[in-house]
């Protein structure tokens, strides 16, 4: 497989495992304030990530004082793109927040093109607004206007971009291993802290299993994240993260009973041919 046939993978792997984190903090049922549960979660996914990185040597050695600078950037990125974005979903549609957080392709594209001059051909380009177009049938935001949550919402975008541009400056000698703990322990400080503000509660046995559950998955979305943003062509790469909303779909009818709308079917199979294309695309380069 090419480069970009690769990274696609990843993607669709960070999209898969986000949404099944996603679904197993939603199943918790809002029995735990967030902060404590995002907390307990990074706290078990950090242990998971350290022991994976022990066992598979990607502790040893040291990074670059440049890869450290970029995994401190990153660190903050995340943070700050998470309160940004806990904040707007608490505030505003849940439509008009996703419409405006999947304007994210367009920005990695974009900025991929102008910071690291990646050349973005007119079908890429073309695919990615099309599935974009898809993404918007899905979700169809309301017009409830542009407000203080709206620039929350587009903090976020900015905040995502950073991060996977940033991610993109990692030598290749920086394990991702290692890359993803650094992450999850910065999650781990932030929600820890933030948590302090909240009145912690009993976690049942159930509650327990869902979390670990949850951890397990964030990891994975973690390292595939970073996997995807050092294989392959950004550009091609990008319609992917698309592909989330369609899982998020499946899952919400198999668990949570959400039965899609014909417009969002329709919305689904957009954004289901612009990753078709794309890849089958891809693959005809390869070829030649």
């Amino acid at each position: 497989m090419s480069p970009n046939v690769t990274g696609a993978l990843f993607m669709m792997a960070s999209m898969v495992a986000f949404v099944c984190n996603d679904s197993f903090l939603r199943l918790t049922g809002g029995d735990i304030p967030l902060f404590q549960l995002i907390f307990i979660r990074s706290v078990l996914g950090s242990l998971l990530i350290f022991v994976l990185a022990y066992a598979m040597g990607a502790l040893k050695g040291r990074l670059t004082a440049a890869d450290r600078r970029i995994v401190v950037l990153r660190g903050l990125a995340e943070i700050l793109t998470a309160y940004f974005f806990l904040n707007a979903l608490f505030e505003m549609p849940l439509g008009n927040l996703n419409a405006i957080m999947q304007v994210v392709p367009l920005t990695v594209t974009l900025g991929a093109a102008l910071v690291y001059r990646e050349p973005v051909g007119w079908r890429r380009m073309l695919a990615i607004l099309i599935g974009l177009g898809g993404v918007l049938i899905i979700i169809r935001p309301g017009p409830d206007g542009f407000n203080l949550w709206s620039l929350y919402a587009l903090a976020a975008v900015v905040g995502v971009t950073v991060r996977d541009l940033l991610t993109r400056r990692l030598s290749a000698s920086a394990p991702g291993l290692k890359v993803t703990l650094g992450t999850s322990l910065a999650m781990m400080t932030a929600a820890g802290l933030a948590s302090t503000t909240q009145a912690w509660v009993p976690v049942s046995s159930g509650n327990a299993a869902l979390i670990v559950g949850s951890a397990g998955f964030v990891c994975a979305g973690y390292f595939f994240s970073i996997q995807v943003m050092r294989t392959g062509d950004v550009s091609f790469i990008a319609p992917f993260r698309y592909t989330g909303l369609v899982v998020a779909m499946i899952v919400g009818y198999l668990v949570f009973s959400e039965v899609p709308t014909v417009l969002t079917l329709v919305g689904a199979g957009i954004v289901i041919a612009t990753g078709v294309f794309t890849f089958y695309r891809e693959r005809q380069l390869s070829r030649r």
